[in-house]
């Protein structure tokens, strides 16, 4: 048996059906409910035939327009935003990806990991100001990237790519002032030119 999928038998020991588990590509993926993020999380740091001491990373997706923009498949992921840890047990030598959907899009809300791990504390940072995803519970939950006005999240993928205000020097008021963006939004279709016959014979 190799280890992940002693890894494998390990988890689905744990956790039975309750959540879903998926080995692929050489990597294993657990899917978490969200009402059990905190305790299944806690369980895999405690439990010593799983052992995942250290959380690498901590991240926020958007699955808004998953797949082709015109048809997201709701099967594949169920609701627009999802968490995902990747962990680490240094004891066991072996990694782990756990995934938790948000259950309400319009107001994304998970409880925080920072009593399971506490290095996940600027990742929920970082997943707050970039997705917009409250981590209920965290101790010091603010901006971490953007500045201090910024409106909107910017990783959403709603979000404008010229953004919503952008700022300048004004030297007359000699200060730093925001104004609503002048950039006019346009789409651009990369023209490749190349010389007749390239690549032929070569």
């Amino acid at each position: 048996m190799t280890r992940l999928e002693t890894l494998h038998t390990n988890l689905k020991a744990t956790f039975g059906e309750s959540c879903g588990l998926r080995l692929a590509l050489n990597e294993v993926t657990l899917e978490v409910p969200a009402d059990q993020w905190v305790e299944v999380c806690t369980a895999l740091r405690d439990k010593p035939d799983l052992g995942f001491d250290t959380c690498i990373d901590l991240c926020g997706v958007d699955y808004s327009a998953w797949g082709a923009p015109s048809s997201p498949d709701p099967t594949v992921h169920p609701r627009r935003f999802a968490v995902v840890v990747h962990l680490l047990s240094v004891r066991n030598n072996w990694r782990l990806r756990v995934r938790t959907y948000v259950p309400n899009d319009d107001f994304p809300l998970v409880r925080t990991l920072v009593q399971v791990w506490p290095a996940v504390n600027w990742y929920e940072r970082e997943a707050f100001d970039l997705f917009g995803i409250v981590f209920e519970g965290h101790p010091d939950l603010r901006r971490i990237l953007t500045d201090y006005g910024f409106i909107g999240h910017p990783f959403r993928k709603d979000f404008p790519l010229s953004g919503n205000v952008e700022m300048r020097y004004d030297a007359e008021q000699k200060r730093v002032v925001y104004q609503p963006v002048t950039i006019e939004p346009r789409e651009i279709t990369p023209r490749v030119v190349r010389e007749e016959g390239y690549g032929a014979g070569r």
